[in-house]
């Protein structure tokens, strides 16, 4: 009996089964490269990207092969990069809106800035001021203290001098918290005007429109 005889027996017998089934699963072995296909997937397809074809012959859908433990941690970590991406736009997105929505022009953004500036340096110069004050307080009870060199100090004179010169400590940290408070503003609005710049296509040096 010929090939081609033997084929077509084959294909007779084959057929009734595909064509009470419906459907038909096929898949290439790696190894081999043979073709294989059933009327239900076949045991050497369990593991590997198949074909699903209809009873005249048509593919209606392909299925991928399973994904690796790697594969699956790399969907993974793609998927959470993704959505922290996703994240950040929106949240940059809220940010832009906030900041449209607060100053209509660049100028409002120049008056919060000179608003903000302004009460930290009224508290800084009020601290420099009482620090003045302080050290006056200060200088007159050292020369009081002057004249107990050799002999005890009175309590109530060195709880003064320690009193103020913990005024004065405090004074000048705060000093130092309000000077960092006035680089973080001008940080700020340095940040909010570039923003607001490119969000509406102007640069610094055009005009605002009122």
């Amino acid at each position: 009996m010929s090939r081609a005889v033997v084929a077509l027996l084959l294909s007779l017998l084959a057929a009734p089964v595909w064509a009470a089934a419906g459907e038909l699963f096929c898949c290439t072995e790696p190894a081999s490269g043979r073709r294989i296909c059933a009327d239900m997937l076949p045991q050497q397809c369990r593991g590997l990207a198949y074909r699903v074809f209809d009873r005249a012959g048509n593919p209606i859908r392909d299925v991928a092969a399973p994904l690796t433990p790697e594969q699956k941690a790399a969907a993974a970590a793609e998927a959470q990069r993704k959505k922290e991406e996703e994240e950040k736009r929106l949240e940059q997105r809220r940010i832009d809106q906030a900041l449209l929505t607060t100053y209509a022009t660049a100028e409002d953004i120049d008056m919060a800035q000179r608003k903000a500036e302004g009460d930290v340096q009224l508290t800084i110069q009020t601290a420099t001021a009482k620090i003045t004050d302080l050290q006056k307080s200060q200088r007159k009870l050292a020369e009081e203290a002057e004249f107990y060199k050799r002999k005890a100090m009175p309590p109530e004179l060195d709880t003064k001098l320690r009193t103020v010169g913990h005024e004065i400590r405090l004074q000048q940290e705060l000093i130092q918290v309000k000077r960092k408070e006035l680089e973080a503003i001008r940080s700020k609005y340095d940040s909010d005007r570039q923003r607001y710049f490119q969000l509406t296509g102007r640069s610094s040096a055009q005009p605002a429109e009122r």
